[in-house]
């Protein structure tokens, strides 16, 4: 996945020591709420809904537009918080580390035929939401909660993160 050009530069003074950032997650429903768009990540070759950085300064559902653009080429309205969380902490494959607090909204799709746009994903396709394809249990978790009945969004006050 393409790293922002504001980690690049943090990495550059701290290595590889670990990054707290801020992400966020769109899940994008079609039309009836009966689909959802997930993309095949060709970093790990597993689906997931659309994700990325919060840029500095960037507000959170400006982020999920903004990564629904460049990742599938489409434009979205976002709806709501679904929740807020953080993600296990992460070991890259060139070492460096991260954790996120992301935001999970849940979208839906206004226009556009989408596709794979900026080389993140190999495939981009509906799911019927009662036929989701195997996900990891992070990004299945995340769906789930934009799914999940009610407007509130979900949160956890437990001191860790959940293990996944």
């Amino acid at each position: 996945m393409a790293v922002p050009e504001f980690v690049l530069e943090l990495r550059r003074k701290i290595g590889t020591d670990p990054l707290w950032l801020a992400g966020v997650t769109a899940v994008v429903l079609d039309d009836g709420g009966d689909r959802v768009l997930l993309i095949r990540r060709s970093d790990t070759g597993e689906w997931a809904p659309i994700t990325g950085i919060i840029d500095p300064g960037e507000q959170p559902a400006a982020a999920a537009i903004r990564e629904a653009r460049e990742e599938a080429d489409i434009e979205i309205r976002v709806e709501r918080i679904a929740a807020v969380d953080i993600t296990p902490p992460r070991i890259y494959p060139n070492g460096d580390r991260a954790q996120y607090l992301d935001v999970d909204f849940v979208c839906r799709h206004l226009s556009g035929e989408p596709h794979p746009a900026d080389g993140e994903a190999l495939e981009v396709a509906w799911f019927p939401v009662g036929d989701l394809p195997e996900m990891s249990d992070e990004y299945a978790h995340r769906v789930r909660n934009a799914l999940a009945p009610g407007e509130a969004a979900l949160f956890s006050i437990a001191d860790t993160p959940r293990s996944w």
